[in-house]
Order: C-alpha cells, then structure tokens, then sequence
C-alpha cells in the first residue's frame, strides 16, 4: 500500500521559513510547560492556600457541600494539579502524570462547569476541556524530546 506524499507548503513571507524551521521543535514542549504550570497555580490554591485561596479544609469542605463530593478529593485534586502540574512541565512521567489531569479535567468538566454553559468567564467548562484535551495530547505524544523522560531515556 503506497501513500501519496504531501507537496510541502511554500512559506508566504520565505524570510520567516528559517526562524520557523528552528522554532518548530520548541512548540509541542512549550505547550507542554505551559499546561504544567497553568495547573500549579490551581493545586496551590487548593493545598495551601495561596493566590487568594482558602486551603485545604476549605477546599474539602467546598467539595462536600457544593459539589456533593468527598471532601477528600480536594487533596487528590489538589496534589495533582500541583505536582502534576510540575511535573508534566518537567516531562517526568509525562503519559501517567498527563492521564491523570485528563481524568481531573474531565470529572470537573461534567460534574462542576456543564451546567455553567461554555464560557470559561461564567464558570463554564471552556478552561477544564481545553487544558483537559491539551493534556490528553500529551498521554497520546509523551514528553517528547525536550522532557526530563527523554533524558533519563524511560518513558511509560
């Protein structure tokens, strides 16, 4: 079975072509950074208070009364957010730690934000599926070339 080639695309502006060519490779690792490190700011909250926050307690309590959820779950979200989030931006463990965010973003998506509609600026659930398919992306991908996985040479 043959498959037709693609005829590359001919660059619109060719004094860009080169400084594209050498920026691609960085594109998928600074999606992958960002993702992390969008998550830590929320486990903070969560497990420490910070940025605003209530904390931990607080946090259980939310998700008992509120959500109807364990008040345990705050710290499993929190910790995954958190050092998750850490750790996905590191590339270490990429596919478990990834898979994990994704099961977080979507239990938040359908349980928390559906009812709220789409837009993220009414507590909708725009941000949990865009941040919950990035990291989906990265369960399929792994860390890539730029992740602490490639460079101890073990990915899962």
């Amino acid at each position: 079975m043959s498959f037709v080639q693609p005829i590359p695309a001919k660059p619109l502006i060719p004094a860009l072509h080169v400084a594209t060519q050498a920026l691609t490779p960085l594109g998928e690792p600074l999606v992958r950074v960002a993702t992390g490190l969008l998550l830590v700011p929320h486990g903070a909250q969560k497990l420490f208070g910070w940025f605003g926050a209530y904390g931990l307690e607080a946090t259980g309590q939310f998700f008992a009364s509120q959500l109807g959820l364990p008040a345990s779950l705050a710290l499993v979200t929190g910790l995954i957010e958190f050092f998750g989030g850490l750790m996905l931006a590191a590339g270490l463990l990429t596919r478990p730690v990834a898979a994990l965010v994704f099961g977080l973003m979507a239990v938040a998506t359908v349980l928390v934000h559906l009812s709220l509609g789409f837009f993220w600026t009414s507590g909708g659930f725009e941000y949990p599926l865009f941040w919950g398919l990035a990291a989906l992306s990265f369960v399929i991908r792994g860390g890539g070339r730029y992740s602490l996985d490639a460079l101890i040479g073990r990915e899962i």
